[in-house]
């Protein structure tokens, strides 16, 4: 039981967070509260040491304080920063984190410079109306960027210390 909600809980909260953020441009709170919530429920259950347990916290809080100063500034979205800091918390505060964040950001570089392109090119022009595109077409909105984060997340979730352990369990 435990492994299947491993299996299950982070994956579809990224992949919901990813498609939420392209249709609408937000991030449910639900999203980073489940992923919190989840992993405090299940890090103990698989035997996690308190002192692991309180880095991957400690992570948690990390991330959160330099993505809160970044929206502060306006330099990102309030949904992204809550849930890249939910998504360091699964990751811990070691090297899984470090190419969490680095992975995210490449393809979030790479989102923006596709996304830049086809609001310059006539595709914006035609799908503007479109349900799926026209955040991806409309020149005046952001960057959809829990699709980075849904994609980086699930990337480096393979390494996490809960993933690890339920592959192990099989």
């Amino acid at each position: 039981m435990i492994e299947a909600a491993i299996f299950v809980i982070f994956p579809f909260c990224m992949a919901f967070a990813a498609v939420s953020d392209m249709l609408s441009m937000t991030i449910a709170n639900r999203v980073p509260v489940l992923l919190v919530a989840a992993f405090a429920v299940l890090a103990p259950l698989t035997g996690m040491a308190w002192p692991e347990f309180g880095m991957h916290f400690a992570a948690m809080a990390a991330v959160l304080t330099v993505t809160f100063v970044l929206f502060a500034v306006g330099g990102m979205g309030g949904g992204d920063a809550k849930l890249l800091a939910a998504t360091a918390l699964w990751m811990g505060f070691d090297m899984n984190l470090l190419y969490y964040l680095t992975v995210s950001a490449m393809f979030g570089g790479l989102l923006t410079l596709l996304i830049v392109f086809y609001r310059s090119s006539l595709f914006a022009d035609i799908t503007i109306n479109n349900v799926i595109l026209r955040n991806f077409a409309d020149r005046s909105a952001g960057i959809p960027y829990a699709i980075a984060l849904g994609l980086g997340g699930l990337a480096a979730y393979v390494h996490s210390p809960l993933m690890i352990w339920a592959l192990a369990r099989f």
